[in-house]
């Protein structure tokens, strides 16, 4: 047996992280699945203003839309896991699946944690997601239970804002 097989039954052996890709908006289902059948998996989840015409909400979206990561063996992941319903494939990288090492699992983990922590404060920049003033930004004056006061410069005026209606504005630096 050469080295590169000895080592491909090793790696088949022990359990790595492995990227699956899935059908379209089907990643909370195929994480729900994988963990029903006892398979160890990460779905990377950011809470994020969803807008509908009548409401806005906050919603868990997937970080990495399509991919759920999956602790398994290599065979696991090749065989068993890929035949699980909204499992399109799993992803390859230099002709064999793909693994992701534990340290960046829990960089993602942080980084999530990190942003979930990070709450508005006054003086920041945030924009309205709903209403007749939608897509305008003020600037957050005072922070209340469930509303903020924003002065809005482009108008001259002071607004009172529901919590759940605005968001931070990403300005590239």
């Amino acid at each position: 047996m050469t080295e590169e097989e000895i080592q491909r039954i090793r790696a088949a052996r022990t359990q790595n992280w492995y990227v699956l890709y899935t059908a379209p908006r089907a990643e909370k289902r195929v994480e729900e699945r994988l963990r029903e059948r006892g398979v160890e998996c990460y779905l990377p989840l950011h809470r994020s203003p969803q807008v509908w015409s009548d409401r806005v909400k906050m919603v868990d979206k997937p970080l990495f839309i399509s991919y759920v990561f999956v602790r398994s063996t290599e065979t696991e992941a090749l065989n068993f896991v890929r035949q699980i319903y909204g499992v399109a494939w799993v992803v390859f990288y230099n002709g064999r699946p793909a693994i992701v090492q534990p340290f960046e699992i829990e960089a993602i983990r942080a980084f999530l944690e990190q942003a979930a922590n990070h709450p508005l404060t006054v003086g920041e920049e945030v924009e309205i997601l709903s209403g007749a003033l939608k897509q305008v930004s003020g600037v957050i004056q005072k922070i209340g239970r469930n509303r903020l006061r924003l002065f809005i410069e482009q108008i001259g005026v002071t607004v009172t804002v529901d919590l759940s209606e605005v968001a931070p504005v990403k300005r590239i630096k």
